[in-house]
């Protein structure tokens, strides 16, 4: 299966989840879209944890073999296997991008890292599921600093997180750490796609 491209909006009322993390999508209509959107039905526990895989899978926007190939990585390190696959999938470059304010959606950060416009540690990288570890700086390039798009980003800003840094006089982001489980999609029981996975 290939990654989504269709409206973002649409399946944020079919999960009943903000996945643009900012809750606009859910405030006029919080229930699922179509004629029977407003009809609720029993789930099983197989379609909870289903449910659950793909907030997560539509939040970073990734085709669901990238999510299982992560989640596989995830299994080999030590620590809790969900909470390892979630903070793979927090430190990817579009996602770290997102979460220093310099793009207002993922899908944007997403398509400005493939243009090309970020250096991490000095080097051009244009590739938007690269891994960030701990300690790596993230800077935009000398052309792309006055790009209208970066500078409505940051006036935007709505919210910020502790595990990254942004030096606005530099334009130098900094991956300073990996995140703590409280601090990033707390709505989201990754148990859940655990044992989705391993059913």
């Amino acid at each position: 299966m290939s990654r989504y491209t269709g409206p973002t909006w649409k399946i944020s009322r079919r999960l009943g989840y903000s996945i643009s993390e900012t809750g606009k999508e859910l405030k006029k209509r919080p229930y699922a879209p179509g004629q029977h959107g407003q009809r609720r039905s029993k789930v099983s526990d197989y379609g909870t944890q289903l449910h659950e895989k793909q907030k997560v899978r539509f939040t970073y926007g990734v085709s669901e073999k990238q999510f299982r190939k992560t989640f596989n990585e995830a299994d080999k390190m030590k620590g809790k296997h969900g909470e390892n696959f979630l903070r793979l999938l927090e430190s990817r470059l579009d996602n770290v991008v997102y979460r220093l304010g310099l793009a207002k959606t993922r899908a944007q950060a997403r398509q400005m890292v493939n243009h090309g416009h970020f250096l991490v540690d000095g080097k051009k990288v244009d590739i938007p599921s690269y891994r960030l570890v701990p300690g790596q700086k993230l800077a935009l390039r000398e052309k792309s600093k006055n790009l209208k798009i970066v500078q409505e980003a940051l006036e935007s800003q709505y919210a910020t997180v502790e595990y990254v840094s942004f030096d606005k006089d530099n334009g130098v982001g900094t991956f300073v750490r990996y995140p703590e489980r409280n601090e990033f999609l707390q709505e989201v029981n990754e148990q859940l796609i655990v044992e989705f996975y391993n059913r």
